[in-house]
């Protein structure tokens, strides 16, 4: 059991395809049926083929003016539900469950994006012969294959710390990683030509600009009074940009300006600038509130229900509470075989990494102190928390920044050959003609 979440995200392309009238899934056929397909111990029917395939159709005519031959989509179609039964075994296999709350959800998007009422939804859907549960069913089965491509999918990609020294020592790697500046600024024009007392003239006008900036005048409104950039108007705001997209001479001035703050005077061959960091986004000291905690986790099951492993989670949280040792009963009584063997301890974790009913038990219960039994996508928990840090975490947040771009340019690739490798793993036998 790992309680520790994947970080994953994901595009929902139901949520974009479901819309009045462009559904592209079948209602569950019902009555006598033949089969098409058999895959492992599933089955591809004649009709769920037809209406995926007309639907499919209907959709193609809207975007092309010449469609493919009816028996090359059928074949198409047909092959698109076979991987698709693959993927839902294997999700089968890796016990992969959909929340009712995600579902919920998607439906909301559906709605939201179809500018429908749920009663709305529901009387189109009855247009078309389809139903809610219908709808509900293929949603569970569209999230169920996401969270299996993006699980499997990721956990193939090995990404070595020296492919990230690597990236980030790339100039890809230092724009993908570097932070994200919201810029003011205020250019005081010098002519290429300009003879010395104009150019000290120009240098005259940014310091005092400079001296009323810093006595609390409005950097918009100077901006727009004296500016030379084409920026002035908009009160000097050339909006947001990475330190590797500006011009080295204004990035060296940016690096160390703290948020609010701008810069002296500085001369270019354009003339005198001054640049105001107004926002932003990422660099710097990035403090994480990271907490040490140990657990012990009772998983419910057909001889264990909800309020039994309640109470053997109460019965062991009186037992610690009267001097019993915690690390001796998680060995003994946790099944979360990651931590049990080391006493439930789950060492050092930043917000984000547990599940959230995890994360707002450990969030609220005091330092020393043993937490009541709650549930989780788990099962029951009972906790105590070691001890909390704030951590520098700016170092670690940009392995993972550059981590996450490799893993992102790896993925399609990957994907492709996993798709390949199950479907030919599959057992698979097409009975249509």
């Amino acid at each position: 059991m790992q309680i520790r979440l994947t970080k994953i995200s994901y595009s929902l392309a139901i949520a974009a395809m479901l819309t009045a009238g462009q559904f592209v899934w079948a209602a569950k056929p019902v009555g006598l049926d033949r089969v098409v397909a058999i895959v492992d111990e599933d089955v591809v029917l004649e009709s769920e083929l037809n209406d995926r395939a007309q639907a499919v159709l209907q959709r193609l005519k809207g975007q092309y003016s010449q469609l493919p031959d009816e028996e090359v989509l059928r074949k198409q179609v047909l092959e698109q539900l076979i991987v698709e039964r693959v993927e839902l075994g294997l999700a089968k296999r890796y016990d992969i469950k959909v929340e009712e709350a995600e579902i919920d959800q998607a439906i909301d998007r559906i709605r939201e994006k179809g500018k429908m009422t749920a009663e709305e939804l529901e009387a189109d859907l009855k247009r078309q012969g389809l139903s809610l549960a219908g709808l509900r069913n293929q949603i569970r089965d569209e999230l169920t294959i996401n969270h299996l491509q993006q699980g499997v999918v990721s956990n193939r990609i090995k990404v070595s710390e020296q492919e990230i020294d690597n990236f980030l020592a790339s100039s890809d790697g230092k724009f993908a990683t570097s932070p994200d500046f919201h810029v003011g600024h205020i250019l005081i024009a010098v002519p290429g030509s300009a003879d010395a007392d104009t150019i000290a003239e120009a240098e005259k006008k940014a310091k005092e600009i400079y001296q009323r900036l810093q006595a609390g005048a409005d950097f918009a409104q100077q901006a727009i009074a004296n500016s030379n950039d084409q920026a002035a108007l908009q009160g000097g705001d050339i909006g947001w940009r990475k330190l590797a997209q500006l011009p080295e001479l204004f990035g060296n001035q940016l690096a160390n300006l703290k948020t609010g703050e701008v810069t002296q005077p500085f001369r270019s061959g354009a003339g005198f600038h001054i640049l105001k960091n107004i926002e932003q986004r990422g660099g710097g000291q990035q403090l994480i509130e990271q907490t040490h905690a140990r657990h012990i986790l009772v998983k419910t099951s057909e001889i264990m229900d909800d309020n039994q492993a309640r109470e053997k989670l109460l019965a062991l949280k009186d037992k610690i509470e009267k001097g019993a040792d915690f690390a001796k009963l998680a060995r003994e009584n946790s099944e979360d075989t990651g931590s049990m063997l080391s006493g439930g301890d789950l060492g050092w974790a930043s917000p984000g990494m547990f599940v959230p009913a995890f994360e707002t038990s450990m969030a609220n219960t005091p330092i020393g102190k043993i937490s009541s039994p709650f549930k989780s996508d788990f099962g029951w928990h009972i906790l105590q928390v070691l001890e909390r840090r704030k951590e520098d975490m700016s170092e670690q947040m940009k392995r993972n920044q550059a981590q996450n771009v490799i893993r992102s340019r790896r993925f399609d690739e990957e994907f492709q050959l996993w798709l390949t490798q199950i479907r030919e793993e599959a057992f698979v036998e097409i009975k249509l003609k």
